[in-house]
């Protein structure tokens, strides 16, 4: 699928998409350093892309090479922020009405096709969680209750906002997907974190039972079914499931007083 493109002068701002490439909340946080991480996660695979069909004649060989690559990026980031999660929850009793918010906040982070489990233990305190991904990694902790998230952490939160990037297919240019992404995104990051999204989500078990079921492998199906969690890993947002056309704004002919 090819990279999403983009003006110059809007490279950071508006990202239009030449290929097949909720609600938004104001705010996405995340630290400097996992920001930086997450950029050069990407930028790792783009090269891996360029690199290794010069450095192997084996396309198979060399397609295996990245999908190893990228599945041990993609389980070491989740896990990460598995734990960063973790730590920072706030917990302040073991009731039913704080279990279930603690069980919605994990849905959401992790994707609507995860298997989430709680069970709290009243002797110890403590909720214990798992996680099931749908690549079969099992994500497991203990959580103590404690009013507050912890602070004075070495590193500086920031809130990061979202800021416009509608894309669209090359075939209809004027018909518009209106997604977002990070701030500190360029149109290339968006671009490669949105290909690697759809690839992930027709490889998953919901994409292998839609291609089943005589679903179109699509970007429009892609964008309409995959989960809102899936894209704000990557640091993107979905404004609306549809397109919607380009309107051309005509500017009106003043009339002339009397």
């Amino acid at each position: 699928m090819p990279a999403i493109s983009s003006a110059k002068k809007q490279k950071n701002r508006d990202c239009a998409a030449p290929g097949n490439i909720a609600q938004l909340a104001p705010h996405f946080y995340m630290s400097r350093k996992t920001t930086q991480k997450v950029n050069n996660e990407i930028q790792l695979l783009q090269l891996l892309k360029l690199v290794l069909p010069k450095a192997t004649h084996d396309p198979a060989l060399a397609g295996k090479i990245y999908e190893a690559v990228e599945a041990e990026l993609k389980t070491k980031s989740r896990t990460v922020a598995f734990e960063k999660f973790c730590t920072q929850v706030e917990l302040p009793d073991l009731e039913p009405k704080t279990l279930n918010d603690v069980k919605l906040q994990l849905a959401s982070a992790f994707g609507g096709n995860s298997e989430v489990s709680i069970k709290p233990d009243p002797k110890e305190n403590t909720l214990a969680v798992e996680i099931a991904l749908p690549d079969g990694t099992q994500l497991q902790s203990q959580i103590p209750v404690r009013a507050v998230a912890p602070e004075g952490s070495e590193e500086q939160e920031i809130a990061l906002k979202f800021v416009p990037c509608p894309v669209a297919l090359p075939g209809d240019p004027e018909l518009v997907w209106l997604l977002a992404k990070r701030e500190n995104m360029t149109a290339e990051e968006a671009g490669i974190a949105l290909a690697k999204l759809e690839d992930d989500f027709w490889a998953s078990k919901t994409g292998q039972k839609l291609l089943r079921d005589r679903v179109e492998r699509s970007f429009p199906e892609f964008i309409n079914r995959a989960p809102a969690g899936m894209l704000t890993e990557l640091g993107l947002k979905r404004h609306y499931k549809t397109p919607e056309a380009v309107k051309v704004l005509r500017p009106l002919t003043p009339q002339k007083r009397a």
